[in-house]
């Protein structure tokens, strides 16, 4: 493994095939989730850190309250390679890899550290998916346009999670963020530049699951362009449970909704979220280290604000 990290620990869950990786060097924290469908030689997918904290203050996830700094790109690339290490197969017997950049930080809040670790990573698995997935910050995307016309195997999400822009402020309380109509116009002309379909990507819960709410997202995003992740939230919490039946049927019954609608839909309920906080925003290690580190953990937007937890009621 590249020298970016000098500490690492493993927590597996063995019953559900999938292990998070927690990084320290003494001046940043970073976290991957490996998860293989049903083995790796199958399907490999890399959930990876792009900063160590998140100054975008998500109220659902474990790192919303802190920010450190951002990631190198070697301290990014060292992620990738150390999870495909664990596999004990070489990346080019993989039938499917996915690296997601999507476990911690704002990826486009960070060009300097991504940029060089897509080329990299490209040259070093040609054949990986590399999936960006951003909250759409109020940036230039012109490099995000530039890049994945040079990648080809770059894809685009966008969490956008909430029909609404007054519920997803809430939820985001990032301001110098994209509305979802200025979301759907990046997304429409990144597809025009690259021929790849755009993700958005929706938490489905108890207040956002109506037919209405599928209806405006149709309003907003073309399902001729656009593809749909509905994920199952997940609790940033490490002493509750981070999903029940409940959840999963919501985004279950969701996708449905957009599926009727004309959407090729995923649903994204993440092995793990249980036992090792595998899932998206959990965080909980990174939580611990935020508090023994208090110096290099700086308040992020978010510090402070409610935290939106997951219903607790069953179906």
């Amino acid at each position: 493994m590249r020298p970016a990290w000098d500490n690492v620990k493993r927590i597996d869950d063995a019953a559900q095939n999938v292990a998070k990786f927690v990084f320290d060097n003494g001046t940043a924290v970073a976290e991957s989730v490996l998860y293989k469908y049903p083995d790796y030689a199958t399907r490999t997918v890399i959930c990876c850190s792009t900063q160590s904290g998140c100054p975008v203050g998500c109220r659902f996830c474990g790192a919303g309250d802190n920010f450190v700094r951002s990631l190198t790109a070697d301290e990014i690339i060292a992620q990738v390679e150390h999870s495909i290490e664990q596999t004990g197969i070489q990346a080019s017997e993989m039938k499917r890899l996915q690296v997601m950049f999507m476990s911690m930080g704002e990826p486009l809040l960070n060009p300097k550290g991504l940029v060089p670790a897509l080329r990299q990573l490209y040259q070093l698995y040609p054949n990986a998916a590399l999936l960006i997935s951003t909250s759409a910050p109020m940036i230039n995307y012109e490099w995000v346009r530039e890049i994945s016309m040079e990648i080809p195997t770059i894809g685009l999400q966008f969490s956008v999670h909430e029909s609404t822009d007054a519920a997803r402020d809430a939820l985001v309380p990032f301001k110098k963020k994209l509305n979802l109509f200025q979301i759907a116009t990046e997304g429409m002309i990144w597809h025009e530049v690259t021929g790849r379909s755009p993700f958005f990507n929706y938490c489905a819960h108890d207040g956002n699951s109506s037919t209405e709410d599928a209806e405006r997202l149709w309003g907003l995003f073309d399902p001729l362009i656009w593809n749909a992740t509905v994920s199952v939230v997940c609790e940033r919490s490490e002493g509750m449970p981070a999903t029940n039946e409940h959840q999963r049927s919501l985004a279950s019954d969701f996708s449905l909704k957009l599926v009727e609608r004309g959407y090729d839909v995923r649903v994204f309920d993440p092995a793990g979220q249980d036992t090792i906080g595998g899932g998206c925003g959990q965080l909980w290690f990174v939580q611990k280290w935020m508090q023994d580190h208090p110096d290099l953990a700086r308040p992020s937007i978010g510090r402070g604000l409610p935290v939106v937890h997951a219903p607790t009621n069953a179906a």
